[in-house]
């Protein structure tokens, strides 16, 4: 009998710390109501958390505090200030690139006007070309017209000759129109690149922008 209650006892002495413990490790919760009053409770309705809350021990002091769910503006605001980092660090890429091109705006439009004189190099000799298969196709052409007046069938490889030169007309007038295009994006580009290389380097353009030949 006297063993039973000193396992008793023991058991006692072991499920009273125990059980101190949970109580002491316990939390508790202090947020404001709808009504803006303090309250401390062992719950907290899921609508006071995205009011913020703090999380207490036993003894009242705060282990954590919990901020307030963000607004939807503050959302908004925060959604903005990332997209305008992630823009201000693809900026600052691209600004390295271009400093790895052109130390000085100068540069560039040096390389603008080199490029831009390929180019328009380029359809200077593809309106060459047209010239001289226009030449080949008006005396193709006039060939035909004289048969026809002197009431020959024209042949077909003749046919043929006047339609495979004026096909080359037009493929060569399609590339040039391509690469005026070109000319004038490429432009662009540079102008801008330059204008940014004033700003990132502090330095100002002394050379014009306009290259010495022109295309129409």
């Amino acid at each position: 009998m006297h063993k039973r209650l000193t396992v008793f006892s023991a058991t006692a002495a072991l499920l009273l710390p125990m059980g101190m413990t949970a109580l002491a490790e316990s939390s508790m919760y202090r947020y404001s109501d709808e009504e803006g009053q303090l309250v401390i409770s062992n719950t907290i309705p899921q609508q006071a958390t995205k009011r913020g809350y703090d999380i207490l021990n036993s003894n009242g002091r705060v282990m954590e505090t919990i901020p307030p769910a963000p607004t939807e503006a503050e959302i908004v605001a925060r959604e903005a200030e990332k997209q305008r980092q992630k823009e201000l660090t693809l900026q600052r890429e691209k600004d390295a690139r271009l400093l790895k091109r052109f130390s000085h705006p100068d540069q560039a439009i040096k390389a603008m006007h080199r490029k831009l004189g390929e180019l328009q190099g380029l359809i200077q000799l593809k309106r060459g070309n047209i010239s001289v298969i226009s030449s080949q196709l008006d005396s193709e052409q006039s060939r035909a017209a004289d048969m026809e007046r002197n009431g020959q069938k024209i042949p077909d490889a003749t046919l043929e000759k006047i339609y495979r030169l004026e096909s080359q007309i037009r493929d060569i007038e399609r590339e040039i129109s391509g690469q005026a295009q070109e000319i004038n994006s490429l432009k662009q580009a540079f102008e801008k690149d330059i204008k940014r290389l004033e700003k990132v380097t502090g330095e100002t353009r002394t050379l014009s922008l306009e290259a010495t030949d022109t295309t129409d």
